[in-house]
């Protein structure tokens, strides 16, 4: 068992992420913003984050780019499904640079998110 942080101000996003999680026997935590996600990630550490790319307050880049500097160890997935086809394959190429283990274009499947956070798991 393992705590995921689930970051997206969707909150659809956040309750099926949460319950295809908690089904696989995770602890999740949700917040609805990068800077929620990170004072969440300084009280209680999780193992993977997964984080949306465009959010009002702290995006995700900017998330993806402190996480890595205050957790470095920290396994990161980054999703994105809004703008332009263009600019979404541009989001999530620059979330990989920025230290994201995985991208994953929404939507996405639960098979999908559950495979992804298992590889991150045993790759650490």
């Amino acid at each position: 068992m393992a705590l995921i942080l689930v970051i997206d101000d969707d909150r659809d996003v956040c309750a099926v992420a949460q319950d295809v999680l908690v089904s696989a026997g995770h602890q999740v935590a949700i917040a609805n913003d990068g800077a929620q996600g990170l004072e969440l990630q300084r009280k209680a550490p999780a193992d993977v984050v997964i984080t949306d790319i465009l959010m009002p307050e702290k995006e995700g880049l900017e998330t993806i780019r402190d996480l890595k500097r205050d957790f470095p160890k920290v396994r990161i997935i980054a999703m994105s499904g809004m703008g332009k086809q263009l600019k979404s394959t541009a989001y999530l190429v620059t979330a990989r640079e920025l230290g994201a283990d995985v991208v994953l274009r929404k939507p996405f499947g639960s098979a999908t998110l559950l495979q992804s956070v298992q590889e991150l798991l045993h790759s650490t």
